[in-house]
């Protein structure tokens, strides 16, 4: 039986990298084209099942699993119901990093795409303070949410209230690869099968000599302390990266 599952974030967490990681397995196929993601439930209308297959899959060769990646998933308060309405009970997968060192990432990739012409301590800031207008026709979600799209926690409770959901962290998947095995055992497909982890894309972007202050680290862990201790509630674990106690 073919089982559908979704990549649904969260965005500058190495998503393009398990991307390429789940589609090198022979047991799953992703959904293409890759880039531009599809965003399909994204969309006000409704999805017609074999429509979304036979548009995104049609390449698919009797693979068990079909998996798509569109990280603006997890920001959408919509996207949850649109999915169970149309492909029912998705498996839903969700990987996370240290919310400081995403949002560096997300200044970077902004700054990369000519999106962002501020220095890296005043667009953080500024998400915090006054957040910037965005244009809707060009991205599905604000390219300038720096600060803002690490509170994961409230995020995820969207997800969580109707789908099996799977969390992982790029930080402890980039320190021993064979975790990706864990996730493959989930998703119902061969745990052995061994990807390349050095070929899969990475899609970092390019390194830059502006770095955030001690202070401001500082900062912005207590604006996420609320945030983690939720996150870790959440999932019964420790984080890997520093928190905070929250107030």
């Amino acid at each position: 039986m073919t089982r559908h599952f979704l990549v649904i974030g969260a965005q500058r967490c190495g998503t393009t990298w398990l991307h390429d990681l789940l589609a090198a397995h022979p047991q799953i196929a992703m959904a293409r084209p890759a880039r531009p993601e599809p965003k399909v439930f994204l969309q006000s209308a409704a999805v017609d099942p074999e429509a979304y297959r036979a548009e995104f899959f049609a390449h698919a060769r009797g693979e068990s699993a079909l998996g798509e990646k569109s990280t603006s998933y997890l920001e959408s308060p919509e996207a949850p119901a649109r999915v169970a309405a149309s492909i029912g009970d998705a498996q839903i997968v969700v990987q996370l990093r240290d919310p400081v060192q995403r949002a560096v990432s997300n200044w970077k990739f902004s700054r990369d795409h000519g999106r962002e012409d501020r220095p890296l301590t005043e667009a953080l800031r500024s998400d915090l303070t006054d957040p910037s207008a965005w244009d809707r026709s060009q991205s599905s979600v604000s390219p300038f949410a720096y600060v803002t799209r690490g509170r994961y926690a409230e995020q995820l409770a969207r997800w969580n209230d109707r789908f099996e959901v799977y969390v992982q962290f790029l930080e402890e998947v980039r320190a021993d690869s064979s975790r990706i095995g864990v996730l493959y055992r989930w998703l119902g497909v061969d745990d052995v099968f061994g990807p390349d982890t050095d070929s899969a894309t990475k899609n970092a972007s390019a390194p830059s000599a502006e770095r955030l202050d001690a202070g401001f680290v500082e900062e912005l862990r207590e604006y996420y302390a609320d945030s983690d201790a939720a996150l870790g509630a959440l999932l019964g674990r420790d984080l890997p990266w520093p928190i905070r106690q929250s107030a």
